[in-house]
């Protein structure tokens, strides 16, 4: 009779608690350094959502974008760390780690956004390999717009550029802004306000949605555009995190990263025309370079491409001769 009392009250208490789901959900946090107006921004925003909404809620992504949780060139290390799960990177930052990381960083080598998406589908197996060593995993790549030159002073020639001092962001375009005889220095993205008000730097090297999202008009009145460079950030993910994943949930991330490139490119092309416009408006002078500038440019980008071959080796030399291969037709 006792025993009977007491399985009858395990039975109604058990009734008050409720069921636990079949499938508890996972949140993977994401870093990125990019403002919340960004278009980089944007194409997570949309990649967090499509995940959670076609995985049912089983995989939630908490984005953490302008440095508010990790600093820009930190991301990459606290994802492989698994600090967080996942994070947008900047490839040029990591050019120390790998020469890979720095091709195509070189001025010209591509220069336009068909260009710059050959040489992706070039360097996506190497990098695979690459990233993996690290236990990470890149599930989609966005290019960036064209770049250029933002100064004080007007540009007409490359003589206005010597003696400049120059923010850039990489070894590559470091040597690119010597070679054009400015004084280059690498400064990360949150940096460059403070860098202009303490006199360090008095001219930019970036995209025009740089440009907005350091409100360069407070520092600079002309915008040089040269095109130069499309080169790419990738988003990553911890390679653990990703296989602690149901196997279902793993193809919703992966596809959902092939949108996410290729919207990404899209929101890149219509970033690169409203932010030339949104710099018109904020009362700038917007010129495209001229060719005495642009042969300067391809001079130096020759110079890069040779030293570059020289410090590769056979592996990554070969992804630099397929994607010239793709470009030229052959």
């Amino acid at each position: 009779m006792r025993f009977a009392c007491k399985m009858m009250a395990l039975a109604a208490f058990a009734a008050l608690v409720p069921a636990a789901p079949a499938t508890a959900a996972t949140t993977w946090t994401m870093a990125s350094g990019y403002p919340e107006n960004s278009f980089f921004t944007q194409n997570l925003r949309a990649f967090a959502k499509e995940v959670e909404t076609e995985s049912g809620g089983r995989l939630k992504i908490d984005l953490r974008p302008n440095d508010t949780l990790i600093k820009l060139d930190a991301i990459k290390r606290a994802v492989q760390a698994g600090q967080v799960q996942a994070g947008e990177i900047r490839l040029g930052v990591y050019g120390n780690e790998d020469p890979m990381y720095n091709l195509d960083g070189l001025p010209n080598i591509a220069a336009s956004y068909e260009e710059s998406w050959q040489l992706m589908e070039a360097q996506k197996p190497y990098f695979d390999k690459l990233l993996g060593r690290n236990r990470l995993r890149a599930i989609a790549y966005v290019a960036w717009p064209g770049q250029g030159f933002y100064t004080k002073t007007p540009v007409t020639s490359p003589d206005d550029f010597k003696g400049k001092k120059l923010r850039i962001y990489s070894p590559p375009t470091q040597r690119m802004g010597q070679l054009l005889g400015f004084q280059a220095t690498i400064l990360p993205f949150a940096e460059v306000p403070q860098a202009f008000a303490t006199g360090l730097i008095d001219s930019l090297f970036t995209s025009a949605q740089t440009g907005i999202d350091t409100q360069i008009w407070d520092n600079c009145k002309y915008f040089l555009y040269s095109g130069t460079l499309f080169n790419k950030n990738a988003v990553i993910v911890n390679e653990q995190a990703f296989r602690a994943l149901e196997p279902d949930v793993q193809k919703i991330v992966l596809a959902a990263g092939e949108r996410a490139t290729k919207r990404g490119w899209e929101l890149s092309r219509k970033a690169a025309d409203d932010t030339v416009d949104e710099l018109r408006k904020h009362g700038m002078t917007v010129q495209d370079a001229g060719p005495d500038v642009q042969a300067a440019l391809a001079q130096a980008g020759s110079t890069l491409t040779d030293e570059w071959r020289k410090s590769a080796n056979p592996e990554q030399q070969a992804v630099l001769d397929k994607y010239l291969a793709a470009k030229s037709g052959k």
